[in-house]
């Protein structure tokens, strides 16, 4: 075997452990519920993260602010690290450990909903970020690997990848963001036709 399909295996078979845990299972649900919720009140979806992390975050806030699979109105969803000149202002003029729990600070209301993704759930940043929306009264659900890290302990619905190789983490973050988007889009405006 080589080494390609020795990573495809290992891609699969953490696919095969999600696909056989229940509670995973559950909380995806709960998760695309409580988007769909946030939406349907006309609040906002955030979402943060650090490096590939951040790549997941602004291609998920893309599909549910432009569309998944439906042509429809647009969503409110959106990447907080997005505005470079906000990030890179905060970054030098406080610190980057407070760059996204600042945004949520100014954008975030009561009623929203933050995803935090972080591989480890250790990132600081996140981690604060987390900890301003609860103060908000937002809902906050968390994307991590197997240890769910800091993190946990400031979401209302952590979902924890059952693997600590970041690679195969955020491949499996990517995938439970689309299944989320296909089920919010589908609660709120039908299944798409055949």
């Amino acid at each position: 075997m080589t080494n390609i399909q020795g990573i495809i295996l290992q891609s699969i078979a953490i696919k095969n452990m999600l696909l056989s845990d229940s509670d995973l299972i559950e909380r995806i649900q709960q998760a695309a519920d409580m988007t769909t919720e946030c939406l349907r009140k006309d609040h906002k979806v955030l979402f943060c993260g650090n490096g590939g992390s951040a790549a997941d975050a602004q291609h998920l806030a893309a599909e549910l602010s432009g569309r998944f699979y439906l042509d429809r109105p647009p969503l409110f969803a959106e990447a907080l690290h997005a505005n470079t000149s906000f990030l890179t202002a905060v970054g030098n003029d406080f610190c980057f450990e407070d760059v996204f729990a600042r945004a949520v600070e100014a954008k975030g209301r009561h009623g929203d909903l933050l995803f935090a993704l972080s591989t480890s759930g250790n990132s600081e940043n996140v981690f604060r970020a987390a900890q301003i929306a609860r103060k908000k009264n937002m809902r906050v659900i968390g994307l991590t690997g197997e240890s769910g890290g800091k993190l946990g302990g400031a979401c209302d619905l952590l979902i924890r990848v059952p693997s600590e190789d970041t690679p195969r983490i955020q491949e499996i973050h990517i995938l439970i963001g689309h299944i989320i988007c296909e089920l919010v889009e589908a609660a709120l405006f039908g299944k798409p036709e055949d």
